[in-house]
C-alpha cells in the first residue's frame, strides 16, 4: 500500500504536467494563425513591379496588392544560392551552421542526417499545427514526410538527369513520401492548384496550418506558361547594365573582367533582351498563383487569420558585374522580394529599409506562431520591425556563402587551405556584413581584397572602397566586428581563414 502511496505521488505531478502541456498546445493552436510561406525561385527583387528598381514595363499586379496589405522590405538576402538557402529555411541556421549535409556522388544528390539537422516543422506539430509542403525541396531522397510534414508534395529533383531540370515540366513528384509519380502540367500551376485545394480542405478546420509553397519558378530554362509566351514582347528593350563587361579596376582581381557575355556585332551582349524577358514572362504565372492562393484564403474564410510571407531563395543577376548567376555577395546577384502580410498585425502599405535575411525569417516565423525555437538559431526577430519598420535592429546583418561545404566540412577544408573546394565557375567561398549603409565582403582564397560599399552613394555597388587607403581604418573595423559577429553565431571557422590582400 505505502508503495502505491508513493507511485501514486511520482506519477500524479507528471500527469499534471503531462494534462498542462496538451492545454498549453491546444491554447496555442487555437489562437495561432495559419502561415504560408510563398518561396520561388531565383527570383529577383528587380522582376516585382513594386520594387523601385524593377523593369518599367514589369506588372506583378497580384505581388504588389500583397505589399498593399502588408509590409515590403526593400533589402532581404534570403539566401546564396537554391540548396542552402532552402536548408536555412528549415533549419534556422546559416550554412555554417548546418551540420551533416554532403554531397553524394552528384551535385544534385544530398544527405543529411536528421537528428543532428532538424528542421523546424517537426516542432511545429508538436504545438499542434499541421506542417505541408508542395513544390521544391531540393534537399535529397530523405523529404522528412511523417517527421516534418503531414502532407507533401514534393519534387526531389531525383530520379535521373531529366528529372533534375524538370523545373516547368515532365516533373516527377513524392506525394506524402511515395513513389516518384508525374506531376501533369505547367509546374508552377500545378503547385498553385494544390496549394488552393489545401487551403480550401482547411476551411473549419480545428488546428492551424504551417504551408511551405516551393515553386520551382523563376529558375532557368524559364519556361513561361503558354498564355504569357508573347507578353512583354511589345515591351522597350531591357536596359543593358553599366558593368557588364569589364574592366572593374576596384574589384577584387577575378572579378575585374569577368563576364558571363558574349558581344554581338556591335559589342552589345548577346542576345540580351529576349534572355530577361523570357525570365520575366515566367514571373507572371508566379503572379497568377499569388492571387490564386490569396482569392482562396480569401473565399474559405481564413484570410483573416492567415500570415503570408512571400520571398524567394535568393535573386539572380542578369549582367550586373558581368554576371548571370545568384551566388556573388551583390545585391544584384542575391536580393529577393521580401513581403509580410498579416492582417491586424502590419499595418498595409509600409516598407521597410532594414537589410533581413533568410534565418530572420525562420525566427520570426516562430514568434508569429507563439512557438519558443528548440535550438539556438541564427536568425533576429523581426516581429519589432513589422510593428515598426523604422527602428534597426541591434546586430548587422549576416550571410555566407561557402558554395558546396556545409557545417565542419568548412573548418576542414580551410584548415588544410584547401579553397579550391569552394570553388564554382571561377568563382569562391565568401562571408558578408551588412552593417548600416556599409557592405563589408571578406573572400575564402588566399590574396584577395575585401570589398566595402556604401550603398547609399553606391547602391550598384561599382566602387569598392576596400582599395582607398582612406578607408583602411573603416575596412580594419568591419572585418574585426565581421569575425565577431559570426563567432557569435558558432562560426568557428573565422579562426582559420586566409588573410585578405593589403590595398
Amino acid at each position: 500500500m505505502d508503495m502505491q502511496r508513493q507511485l501514486t505521488k511520482l506519477i500524479r505531478p507528471a500527469v499534471a504536467c503531462i494534462a498542462m502541456v496538451l492545454v498549453s498546445n491546444r491554447l496555442c493552436a487555437e489562437s495561432a494563425p495559419n502561415i504560408l510561406y510563398i518561396f520561388t525561385d531565383d527570383q529577383s527583387a528587380r522582376s516585382v513591379s513594386c520594387y523601385e528598381e524593377a523593369r518599367p514595363w514589369a506588372e506583378t499586379p497580384h505581388i504588389d496588392r500583397l505589399a498593399e496589405s502588408g509590409m515590403r522590405f526593400t533589402t532581404s538576402y534570403t539566401g546564396t544560392w537554391c540548396q542552402p538557402s532552402r536548408a536555412s529555411a528549415l533549419s534556422g541556421l546559416l550554412q555554417h551552421g548546418v551540420k551533416t549535409l554532403t554531397y553524394t556522388a552528384r551535385r544534385y544528390a544530398v544527405s543529411y542526417d536528421p537528428e543532428q539537422l532538424r528542421f523546424f516543422p517537426s516542432v511545429f506539430r508538436t504545438h499542434g499545427y499541421e506542417t505541408a509542403c508542395i513544390g521544391k525541396s531540393h534537399l535529397g531522397e530523405d523529404v522528412g514526410h511523417g517527421r516534418d510534414w503531414d502532407y507533401s508534395v514534393i519534387w526531389d529533383r531525383g530520379g535521373g538527369r531529366r528529372n533534375v531540370m524538370a523545373y516547368y515540366n515532365n516533373t516527377l513528384v513524392r506525394t506524402n513520401g511515395g513513389p516518384r509519380e508525374p506531376l501533369g502540367g505547367y509546374s508552377t500551376d500545378r503547385y498553385t492548384e494544390l496549394a488552393v485545394d489545401y487551403i480550401k480542405e482547411k476551411e473549419g478546420g480545428d488546428k492551424p496550418w504551417y504551408l511551405w509553397l516551393c515553386y520551382g519558378g523563376v529558375h532557368g530554362p524559364y519556361t513561361p506558361a503558354d498564355r504569357h509566351k508573347t507578353t512583354y514582347d511589345e515591351a522597350p528593350a531591357a536596359k543593358v547594365p553599366s558593368d557588364i563587361f569589364g574592366p572593374r579596376p576596384t574589384k577584387p582581381e577575378h572579378m575585374k573582367n569577368m563576364t558571363r557575355w558574349k558581344k554581338d556585332q556591335d559589342g552589345n551582349p548577346k542576345g540580351y533582351d529576349g534572355a530577361v524577358k523570357k525570365y520575366h514572362k515566367a514571373v507572371k504565372s508566379l503572379d497568377d498563383g499569388v492571387g490564386a492562393v490569396v482569392k482562396a484564403l480569401k473565399e474559405s474564410g481564413q484570410l483573416a487569420n492567415t500570415v503570408i510571407i512571400f520571398t524567394s531563395d535568393q535573386g539572380f543577376a542578369w549582367g550586373q558585374h558581368g554576371s548571370n548567376e545568384k551566388w556573388m555577395p551583390y545585391d544584384a546577384n542575391i536580393c529577393a522580394p521580401l513581403i509580410f502580410s498579416a492582417p491586424r498585425l502590419i499595418e498595409p502599405g509600409t516598407v521597410c529599409k532594414e537589410p533581413v535575411n533568410g534565418v530572420d525569417i525562420v525566427r520570426t516565423i516562430h514568434s508569429l506562431a507563439g512557438i519558443e525555437p528548440e535550438w539556438k538559431m541564427h536568425g533576429r526577430d523581426l516581429m519589432g520591425l513589422l510593428a515598426n519598420p523604422q527602428k534597426p535592429l541591434k546586430e548587422p546583418m549576416l550571410m555566407i556563402n561557402t558554395t558546396y561545404e556545409y557545417g565542419e566540412n568548412i573548418i576542414d577544408k580551410l584548415k588544410a587551405k584547401d579553397y579550391d573546394a569552394f570553388k564554382r565557375r571561377d568563382l569562391s567561398a565568401w562571408m558578408m556584413m551588412r552593417d548600416g549603409k556599409h557592405k563589408y565582403i571578406r573572400h575564402f582564397k588566399d590574396n584577395v581584397i575585401e570589398e566595402l560599399y556604401d550603398l547609399e552613394k553606391d547602391p550598384d555597388e561599382l566602387n569598392n572602397l576596400a582599395v582607398n587607403p582612406e578607408y583602411k581604418n573603416k575596412v580594419r573595423e568591419l572585418r574585426a566586428k565581421a569575425v565577431d559577429e559570426f563567432r557569435k553565431k558558432g562560426g568557428d571557422f573565422v579562426a582559420h581563414l586566409p588573410e585578405p590582400q593589403g590595398p
